[in-house]
């Protein structure tokens, strides 16, 4: 057996504090790499009965052989004589198992060396472990970091035990990003790579307004008031469409907060970003005016067409906030000016008047039409009279002579 001492046990405590790696982790890569020692000294490729096993108690390590009891050994690597096993435990019988210590004689610099490289890959592959589980867990929340530095565009930010990636699209334009300063971001992805897993974190994304929404707004949190849709264009403007579940309790009001104390916190934390409260509604009409505002609207139409596809003409006054709009209501928004409205109506009247007058042409021809088949039929019917008459006459005058 090998003396370790309570050496092993402070550097375990040591990494679970610092690192959040369990002591049995440790203990189980010593053992591991005591194994792989041994075999590699004893040239020893296969040899599934080695284990090694360490005594908490005495704090000694060893390598042992499990071997199985018989009458008459054939493989000495695997079976024990019942005499040598009740050498060492004198209550073994045939087929029982016995283990047996093979720790070579001055295995102790050799078992070092090999354990040393095994534990710091252990420890390693823990730790990304770890890191991979918590941000796992993380994935799709916010969280605070610290800005770290500026590589090839990518802000680094520190998010706890490992540094966060975020790439310039998830960056507001014209954002300054100072190393050192503390930064609310939205873990948008983790990526398990060979080294510590790659996280990737933005600062654009609409969730943050949710996130930033729910924290100040008591309402939100509790039920009452419901957030629909977020469109976000950051850094710009952002459009946030609500609804309250009680009659009695106003979504927007309760947004913007007493004298805008709650409206006014998110925006200086989004660094004076617009933010538009918009009052979520289920006739889609309303919905759009509101969603449009604060550009002024004249009117909404429905419009379907062949694929039974709903989009909306939506005419108003300026043609501001259409994209933000759209994304929110997902609706197709067509914006229209009062001349563009005036000109397509104009038309319309002028396709119908045509189609009117080439309909009235049509009835006149179809009366025409319908008159001589009459004059013919009339004609036939006087043909047929006097043919009949003639034929009168003929029979008559035969039957005088």
């Amino acid at each position: 057996m090998i003396k370790i001492g309570t050496a092993l046990f402070e550097a375990c405590e040591e990494l679970e504090r610092e690192r959040g790696i369990s002591k049995d982790v440790i203990i189980s890569s010593l053992c591991d790499a005591l194994v792989a020692a041994y075999k590699k000294h004893m040239h020893v490729k296969e040899a599934a009965n080695i284990e090694a096993i360490f005594d908490e108690q005495t704090g000694e390590i060893g390598v042992f052989s499990t071997k199985t009891v018989v009458n008459n050994v054939e493989d000495p690597d695997m079976e024990i004589s019942l005499k040598d096993a009740q050498e060492i435990d004198d209550e073994v019988e045939v087929d029982d198992e016995v283990k047996i210590e093979v720790t070579p004689e001055q295995f102790g610099r050799i078992a070092a060396q090999s354990a040393k490289q095994v534990i710091t890959q252990r420890i390693r592959d823990a730790e990304r472990n770890n890191i991979l589980n918590e941000f796992l867990e993380k994935k799709g929340t916010l969280t605070t970091g610290i800005i770290q530095r500026v590589e090839n565009r990518n802000v680094i930010v520190n998010i706890g035990k490992t540094d966060a990636i975020m790439p310039q699209r998830e960056q507001i334009p014209r954002e300054y990003y100072k190393p050192g300063n503390r930064i609310r971001v939205f873990v948008l992805n983790v990526k398990e790579t060979n080294r510590l897993p790659q996280v990737i974190v933005s600062h654009a994304h609409p969730e943050i307004v949710r996130e930033l929404f729910e924290l100040e707004v008591p309402e939100i949190e509790d039920g009452i008031v419901e957030i629909k849709s977020i469109s976000r264009e950051a850094g710009f403007r952002t459009k946030i469409a609500v609804w309250s579940n009680d009659p009695e309790v106003d979504s927007v009001g309760a947004c913007i907060g007493p004298r805008g104390s709650r409206i006014q916190t998110i925006v200086g934390e989004l660094k004076n970003e617009k933010i538009d409260i918009v009052r979520w509604s289920e006739d889609p009409v309303e919905y759009i005016v509101n969603a449009i505002s604060p550009a002024r609207v004249v009117s909404v139409d429905i419009i379907t067409d062949d694929s039974n596809e709903e989009t909306k003409d939506a005419l108003v006054g300026e043609g501001q906030n259409v994209r933000l709009a759209h994304r929110l209501t997902g609706w197709n928004i067509d914006i229209k000016s009062v001349s563009q409205m005036e000109s397509e109506e104009g038309a319309k009247r002028s396709n119908y008047n045509y189609d009117e007058e080439a309909e009235e042409e049509r009835a006149v021809d179809s009366d025409e039409i319908q008159e001589e088949i009459e004059e013919e039929m009339n004609q036939q019917a006087l043909d047929e009279e006097d043919f009949a008459q003639e034929e009168a006459e003929e029979t008559e005058e035969s039957s005088e002579e």
